[in-house]
């Protein structure tokens, strides 16, 4: 399927907000209520659309910390980037994780509820002995932007 700017747009509105209505969407893309929504249902058939989901505003549920991780693996083989991935992949508290290029292997983005649990999970990963040669962690303080949409129209409509 090729997309087209009214595709686009329409992802780039969903993403901002997932409750609004067909008729809401058709105006801001420009079309009528029944070919707005046939897009949308061919864009979730599609794959484009993996789902709607609720953001939750975390810090109304109480105090929670939010750590980034550099960790720097022993070895590069296949093999040990996926040991490692496995393991990590089983703890709730990573919400991210990226494997990138430069001085570490991966980031990871941690959301804990404090300094204590942070420090026994990266203990408890450490011990597992799945290749880690050494992590830095980045706590943060304050968050002054969070975006929870991607630049769409500006990515992909040139």
């Amino acid at each position: 399927m090729k997309l087209d700017r009214i595709d686009i747009k329409i992802l780039y509105e969903l993403q901002k907000n997932g409750r609004i209505t067909n008729v809401e969407l058709a105006e801001l893309v420009n079309l009528s209520p029944s070919p707005c929504l046939m897009r949308v249902k061919k864009l979730q058939q599609e794959g484009y659309i993996d789902g709607y989901s609720a953001q939750i505003n975390i810090g109304k549920l109480g105090q929670t910390l939010t750590v980034f991780t550099e960790i720097t693996l022993k070895n590069h083989r296949q093999i040990d980037f996926a040991r490692f991935l496995a393991a990590v992949e089983k703890v709730d508290q990573v919400i991210e994780c990226h494997l990138v290029s430069g001085g570490y292997d991966y980031l990871l983005k941690f959301v804990t509820a404090g300094i204590g649990e942070y420090q026994t999970i990266m203990e408890r990963l450490t011990d597992m002995d799945i290749g880690i040669d050494k992590y830095f962690s980045f706590v943060v303080l304050k968050s002054p932007i969070v975006k929870a949409h991607m630049p769409l129209t500006s990515l992909f409509l040139v």
